[in-house]
């Protein structure tokens, strides 16, 4: 194992995350956030004929369809070119010229990163929370902080796949059809496999296999995250009879999502230091 130099990292980091805030990507994606959540709160039941806060498990429901299809992709979007733009720009052999390792370059690419994705979503959800202090409980808070930190680590899940992309492509434009189709496998395509297997299987995929396939795919993982630890609506989605409850432990689906943040990291820097 290489060994790390807390320094250059951090440096990198800080780099990243800069450019991020200076050309704006992070009030623009916090304000994205923002307005999108606003919008779901006070009129996310308007097809009901209502309109205003109902909640925060019906908000989090709404919020959980929202963030599995637009984080995916702002993650994917954000660091698909972190490696592979260095390499066309040819900067990439500048940078290894310095003291620093391909280990911490790669880790201080993904922190910078991932620390521009994160203030950007806990700023933009975190307003939504502030706008409905009054109306929300200590427990409605605690899911809402619940909901936002799994947020935060799913945009790092799909970031990580995100950068294992940059380093194993060898154009950008390829490293940016990859990310799409990416994009297009876990938040669309994947669901639909499933569902299929358990259609031509006639259901007895369910109770055995299909719990546990759905850990394959970030997504699922943060949707079971969100969904299943709120009573009031995890049998209107359905996943009560097809997730065994041994399954649905914050911290055990914590862990999983972690998995998918340090799995193609790890994946990335074997790739990285051929």
């Amino acid at each position: 194992m290489a060994r790390l130099a807390l320094r250059p990292i951090a440096v990198i980091a800080g780099k990243e995350f800069r450019d991020r805030v200076r050309n704006r990507w992070v009030l623009v994606v916090g304000l994205l956030f923002t307005a999108f959540a606003l919008v779901i709160a006070y009129f996310g039941a308007a097809q009901q004929g209502t309109v205003g806060f109902r909640g925060i498990e019906i908000t989090i429901a709404s919020l959980t369809s929202l963030v599995i299809y637009l984080v995916p992709l702002i993650a994917l979007i954000l660091g698909f070119d972190a490696i592979v733009g260095e390499r066309e720009r040819g900067s990439l052999d500048l940078l290894l010229s310095y003291p620093v390792t391909r280990l911490e370059l790669l880790l201080g690419k993904f922190l910078g990163l991932a620390g521009a994705l994160a203030v950007s979503t806990v700023a933009g959800f975190g307003a939504v929370a502030l706008l409905l202090a009054r109306q929300l409980s200590w427990n409605d808070a605690w899911h809402y902080a619940g909901f936002v930190l799994s947020s935060v680590l799913l945009g790092m899940s799909f970031l990580s796949l995100a950068i294992a992309v940059s380093v194993f492509a060898s154009e950008r434009t390829r490293a940016s059809g990859l990310a799409i189709a990416l994009w297009f496998f876990f938040v669309l395509v994947f669901d639909l496999l499933l569902l299929g297997a358990l259609v031509a299987s006639g259901g007895a995929i369910g109770t055995d296999v299909f719990p546990y396939l759905l850990l394959l795919n970030p997504a699922d993982v943060f949707r079971v995250l969100n969904i299943f630890t709120l009573e009031d609506v995890r049998v209107f989605y359905g996943l009560a009879t097809v997730f065994p409850e041994r399954l649905a432990d914050p911290w055990l689906l914590g862990g999983v999502m972690s998995a998918w943040i340090v799995a193609p990291l790890c994946l990335a820097y074997w790739r990285f230091r051929i």
